[in-house]
């Protein structure tokens, strides 16, 4: 079995920042915040197993750039990342009800 390094680049971690940020400070809910954390950490911990056995993302662009997803396991939000060799290079951070596979593009492209 294959064990992946799962590399968090500096936006995605900026991202879900952003989110805990939001459910600590705006909602103010300490638990939820921590929770939604965690589930990130046990997330980037699953990917070291399966990130090479997830199938590419929908968008044509982005199966062509190698990017695959994996939805958190417990809450609504989901990593983009791609595989290179044995690394996982997560990109960014979504909630899954946001335009992510475009949104990603759109940031890309700018």
């Amino acid at each position: 079995m294959v064990l992946y390094d799962v590399i968090i680049s500096p936006k995605a971690l900026s991202q879900l920042d952003a989110y805990i940020d939001y459910i600590q400070h705006t909602l103010l809910n300490e638990q939820a915040a921590k929770a939604v954390w965690d589930d990130a950490m046990d997330t980037r911990e699953e990917l070291t197993r399966v990130a090479g056995s997830l199938r590419l993302c929908d968008n044509k662009k982005l199966q062509d750039l190698g990017y695959h997803k994996i939805n958190f396991l417990r809450h609504r939000y989901l990593m983009l990342y791609r595989v290179d060799d044995t690394t996982a290079y997560v990109e960014a951070i979504y909630h899954q009800l946001q335009d992510y596979e475009n949104t990603f593009l759109d940031e890309m492209e700018n």
